[in-house]
């Protein structure tokens, strides 16, 4: 369902690049930010924005519409994803926080905040994944894109695209009954 300000677009003046803006960042900020965060981006609200701020300049030649602005910001989204990973291959391992070797008394801030009694959040339910189940599924599931764009996302076929889906969500389905018990 489109936000209001989305649907005020699609009423008012096409070629309004301010009001397409508006409307593409109400509609589209959250599947983005949820994409990066379950792609394992460390800042994916950093990242969010810089995808938002690289659309902007480039509305005066969009073509489509809310729905041109939704693929292009996922193209976006892609190349920022890849650029964090190429990044991060370039930078020396940080140390982990160990919580064995953390003598503090009261529960440590970090078990506080990722909730680590909680069990398995999603970026560690994708983690076991493959590199293109874990794209697919952070494209189709979590950004609520069609085939088609994740077909053009990711550089394959349409018919690809549905079978590395349906192939990563039978590893997902395994991998929670194995992890409950009742496989």
């Amino acid at each position: 369902m489109l936000e209001p300000l989305a649907d005020e677009y699609m009423q008012a003046d096409h070629d309004d690049p301010a009001l397409l803006f508006t409307a593409a960042y109400n509609a589209f900020s959250g599947p983005v930010f949820g994409y990066l965060k379950a792609r394992g981006v460390d800042d994916p609200e950093a990242v969010t924005q810089d995808v938002f701020l690289a659309l902007y300049p480039k509305l005066e030649t969009l073509h489509g519409g809310l729905q041109g602005a939704k693929t292009l910001l996922f193209t976006i989204a892609h190349a920022r994803l890849v650029d964090h990973y190429r990044k991060r291959e370039r930078t020396p391992d940080s140390t982990p926080y160990e919580a064995d070797f953390d003598t503090r008394r009261s529960p440590s801030a970090e078990e506080q905040a990722f909730g680590r009694a909680s069990g398995l959040g999603v970026t560690e339910l994708l983690e076991d994944l493959t590199e293109d189940y874990r794209e697919v599924l952070a494209l189709r599931v979590v950004a609520d894109l069609s085939v088609e764009e994740t077909a053009d996302i990711m550089g394959k076929s349409q018919g690809s695209v549905k079978q590395l889906q349906r192939r990563a969500l039978g590893a997902l389905k395994k991998r929670a009954l194995l992890r409950n018990g009742t496989s």
